[in-house]
């Protein structure tokens, strides 16, 4: 990123930056153009196994193991999306994989939630004295990985009993992944190394607004319907904001939080926001379908409701006089180095 692009996004990262501002001489600009033309894909084979069958359901699939416990599907159109994400949180990021001020001697990492495992191949190939283990519910993840990383099917929720402990924990974009994410934050305290690092980076539903919030607009409603959903469904998509309370709570030192915005248009104001919409735009509209269904369902939506809903979703996700933004919290804390 060139220009104002890298000083918003490293003041950003400081806690400098404030939420977005709106673009009053109306310079939107085409959003698909920031992407810049990005087509994410799985080029390598995936991991295949009978005994990790994928569930078919309303034409997405779904884990096998554990089955019913992730919401959102698994199949190629979702993990082109997960590898767009990971793109977006790099936009966000200023290109970092991390903000925990992790050191050399960072030998041991787990990834939780994976997904298709493009992050721990990053921090693999980024870091090669390291170890990287990533772990998730689908067995998504490439085949052919560089020699330091691997992957395991296993479930976060589980008690954790990793042969060695870890000098880094990263777990990003979980918020619809856990039942009590205090036990998860628990379990990976105690499977660090003293002084490792934990870092979560997530986003916190419903939506922000600049101005009143568009109340009678699709887009308004579909996140209210979507935080019910999740909360009946016992997996609330509300809990980024407690995890700094958590982890101090659990007995992590020096714990740092950092907010960033990613607004649904190219409304705002400067390059960075503008990028950073072009690619949470693209990246909610190829979810919008896969996180809505299962949840959706709970608060007694059929399918084809759902889908002669979400067109006017789109539609005013699209719209840039809808001033809409999702608030994301990156958090990292240590654990004590007089603590085994």
């Amino acid at each position: 990123m060139a220009g104002d692009s890298v000083n918003e996004s490293e003041a950003h990262i400081g806690g400098n930056l404030s939420p977005p501002s709106v673009d009053s001489e109306g310079q939107f600009g085409d959003a698909d153009s920031a992407v810049g033309g990005l087509s994410i894909v799985t080029s390598t084979a995936s991991l295949r196994s009978s005994v990790y069958d994928h569930v078919a359901e309303d034409g997405r699939t779904y884990h096998r193991y554990r089955e019913g416990k992730y919401p959102l599907p698994n199949d190629e159109e979702e993990q082109e999306r997960l590898d767009l994400q990971h793109a977006l949180f790099g936009v966000t990021l200023d290109g970092k994989l991390h903000l925990a001020p992790i050191g050399p001697d960072c030998h041991h990492v787990l990834d939780i939630a994976t997904g298709t495992g493009i992050w721990a191949i990053e921090f693999a190939q980024q870091y090669t004295s390291s170890r990287v283990l990533g772990t998730d519910l689908s067995p998504i993840q490439p085949l052919y990985v560089p020699t330091n990383c691997r992957f395991e099917i296993d479930d976060a929720e589980d008690e954790w009993n990793f042969p060695d402990k870890f000098d880094y924990i990263h777990g990003r974009a979980l918020l619809s992944c856990f039942k009590d994410p205090p036990s998860v934050l628990r379990e990976a305290f105690k499977s660090l190394n003293p002084g490792g690092y934990l870092e979560l980076q997530d986003g916190t539903f419903p939506f922000n607004y600049i101005g009143d919030p568009p109340v009678n607009s699709d887009l308004y409603k579909w996140n209210e319907i979507v935080v019910a959903g999740a909360a009946k469904a016992g997996r609330p998509w509300t809990n980024a904001q407690h995890y700094k309370q958590w982890m101090e709570e659990i007995g992590f030192e020096d714990v740092v939080e950092k907010k960033f915005f990613w607004p649904t248009s190219a409304w705002p104001k400067g390059a960075y926001f503008k990028r950073v919409a072009a690619y949470w735009q693209a990246d909610l509209l190829r979810g919008l379908e896969g996180g809505s269904l299962k949840i959706m369902k709970v608060m007694g939506w059929s399918t084809e409701e759902i889908h002669a809903f979400l067109p006017g979703v789109e539609r005013d996700i699209k719209d840039t006089s809808i001033h809409a933004y999702l608030p994301i919290n990156v958090v990292y804390g240590r654990k004590p180095v007089n603590v085994s």
